[in-house]
């Protein structure tokens, strides 16, 4: 055996040691890996590169986060997965992907709910954003803060939808949220989940006819490629947690969790702001490369059809006290 080889063994073991008699073992220097599903031109991939980039500053090179934007490291269930089990450290994937974990969060999905960004940065930020978070600690995740996807609208490939009648008979792609695939249901659609990063090929071979994204994400992952027609219908809005594997998170020195919950936090309005100073743009880029976008639906018509249904059924579930809370916080 090398000396070089010799003193690693023992550096290892010292770290192990250290671990053992309860003292903080990630004190050190410390790589996190860092993946998320959406592509690199994404607010998410952006902020997340701030994110890396701000937490190396503050812990003096501490800690060094590692990004793998576009599903590099699995889907959305497997990164979510894998961050349960400690093989990675973090990721960020939409709330939906979360709700087989921790139900009560399905409340953050059900259609109409939010009257503005505002509104949902309240509910994000406050104190029913913090007992949501809690909700994942019992799967071994620890909830650094909650960015967003944001306003979801209705793309498909085989007619204009202006109105509820319209979405009758498509196959749309949803997430695995219980919220989704009912109102889907209740319109008459035909509500298909599968994860983010299966979704371009499943709209490229025609096994979807569409899907429902923020105009933001719809033109980074290049879905006018495969989709002709948008309706701004904005039924949802979507967040996304920033999760962190809770027994490494646990045992780091406690000014490192401050450093990563702070970051995490402060990026979050970043994030946000950079989607909404991009949906403009965004809209007008998807025009220009082809679709044909109903910019004014007739909204109500699906209200009617999806809003009470939905939310009846979240009550009977969990109560009325989460979903209370966040309508009395719209601001």
């Amino acid at each position: 055996m090398t000396l070089t080889r010799r003193h690693a063994l023992i550096t290892a073991g010292s770290g192990l040691a250290l671990f053992a008699i309860g003292r903080p073992a990630l004190a050190q220097a410390a790589k996190l890996r860092f993946a998320h599903p959406h592509p690199e031109s994404d607010s998410w991939h952006k902020a997340a590169l701030q994110f890396a980039e701000k937490v190396k500053a503050k812990s003096n090179g501490q800690l060094e986060v590692q990004i793998f934007p576009n599903g590099a490291l699995g889907s959305d269930p497997q990164t979510i997965s894998a961050v349960r089990g400690g093989s990675l450290d973090i990721c960020l994937t939409g709330n939906p992907f979360f709700t087989g974990l921790a139900p009560k969060l399905n409340v953050l999905d059900l259609p109409f709910l939010f009257q503005s960004r505002k509104h949902a940065a309240a509910v994000m930020d406050g104190p029913i954003g913090d007992g949501l978070r809690k909700e994942l600690e019992g799967s071994n995740l620890k909830a650094l803060a909650t960015w967003e996807i944001g306003w979801r609208n209705l793309t498909n490939s085989r007619r204009p939808v202006a109105t509820a009648a319209d979405i009758k008979g498509l196959k749309i792609r949803t997430t695995p949220n219980p919220a989704h695939i009912r109102a889907f249901q209740l319109l008459g659609a035909v509500p298909t989940p599968m994860a983010f990063t299966e979704l371009f090929s499943a709209l490229e071979t025609g096994a979807v006819d569409g899907q429902e994204n923020p105009v933001t994400l719809i033109l980074n992952a290049k879905f006018a490629e495969v989709q002709k027609h948008l309706s701004l219908t904005r039924h949802a809005f979507t967040t996304g947690p920033v999760v962190m594997n809770k027994t490494k998170f646990d045992a780091m020195a406690p000014d490192l969790q401050k450093i990563l919950g702070e970051t995490a936090i402060e990026l979050a309005g970043v994030q946000r702001q950079m989607n909404e100073d991009t949906e403009g743009s965004s809209l007008a880029a998807l025009k220009k490369a082809g679709m044909q976008a109903v910019e004014n639906p007739d909204r109500d018509s699906f209200s009617k059809i999806v809003t009470a249904e939905v939310e009846k059924e979240f009550v009977t579930k969990f109560g009325g006290e989460t979903l209370d809370a966040i309508k009395k916080a719209a601001v």
